[in-house]
């Protein structure tokens, strides 16, 4: 229960009609307490109000199966049809199915409980994820990425409970909370300054959606910008020299440099050179 302390960012599912099916953000106002055989969390809406003055936000006693915590952010990607998806829609995620992709990273999703058929854009979409026995299912994917973050406490012995420094919260009220596990924070690397230029097939961190991205330099356009090659994505991207910094990594305790040996092996590794 420790993903449900008071204070804790939550999502919330109903079973009143017309809600079935969607979850929406939220936070624990009084912590999980057993009564018969349920054990019942007071929460706030973030999205959804008391009463129609918009003054007040809704709060509810929930059973704890109605809760869990938000889907941790992920890399944004190219849906696919067919695709299960959570959508953004009247202040909520609701479940659907992507049935058409349209020009401008555009989708079509249906959604069962309502029989209806709404475009969106794709940064109002979200991979389709189940909480279950305190897992993410299907799993997040392993994309190399990290962000600038810092903790606010921990919470048991393997976890903490950190706050970003640029992501926000889906209401963009605040910076985004969420619970992680220690094995995935590391102190902030030590700069590395390149006076000169990046070199193909080194191992860089780009900076992309507010995230440190591992990816390889696979051109060199000029002193000051280059393609970099995601092995997570199989995609390549431009960036700027500044946007660039050397890939370290945090191995017990010390900072440890990438290779570039290590870096060719593995380029060529996709690429097939």
């Amino acid at each position: 229960m420790d993903y449900f302390k008071k204070g804790a960012e939550i999502e919330i599912s109903s079973d009143e009609d017309g809600f079935r099916g969607a979850w929406f953000a939220g936070t624990v106002v009084k912590p999980p307490a057993k009564k018969k055989n349920k054990t019942l969390v007071v929460v706030e809406y973030k999205t959804i109000m008391a009463d129609e003055s918009g003054a007040n936000p809704l709060r509810e006693t929930m059973d704890v199966l109605q809760l869990r915590p938000p889907p941790p952010r992920e890399r944004s990607r190219t849906f696919q049809i067919s695709e299960e998806v959570d959508a953004y829609y009247n202040d909520g995620w609701w479940e659907g199915v992507i049935t058409e992709a349209h020009e401008n990273s555009r989708f079509a999703v249906f959604f069962r409980t309502s029989r209806e058929q709404l475009e969106f854009s794709e940064n109002d979409l979200r991979l389709h994820r189940e909480w279950i026995n305190g897992n993410w299912v299907p799993p997040l994917e392993e994309e190399g990425a990290w962000f600038a973050a810092t903790i606010v406490k921990a919470i048991g012995k393997d976890k903490l409970m950190i706050e970003y420094k640029s992501l926000r919260t889906d209401d963009d009220t605040d910076f985004l909370r969420e619970e992680v596990d220690a094995l995935h924070i590391r102190p902030y690397p030590p700069e590395t300054v390149v006076v000169d230029r990046f070199n193909l097939l080194e191992e860089v961190d780009a900076l992309y959606n507010d995230g440190w991205w591992v990816g390889v330099i696979s051109k060199v356009l000029s002193r000051s910008c280059y393609i970099v090659y995601f092995r997570s994505t199989n995609e390549e991207m431009k960036f700027d020299h500044s946007d660039l910094r050397l890939h370290q990594d945090w191995i017990n305790g010390k900072w440890v440099k990438a290779s570039q040996m290590v870096s060719k092996k593995v380029f060529r590794k996709f690429w097939q050179f």
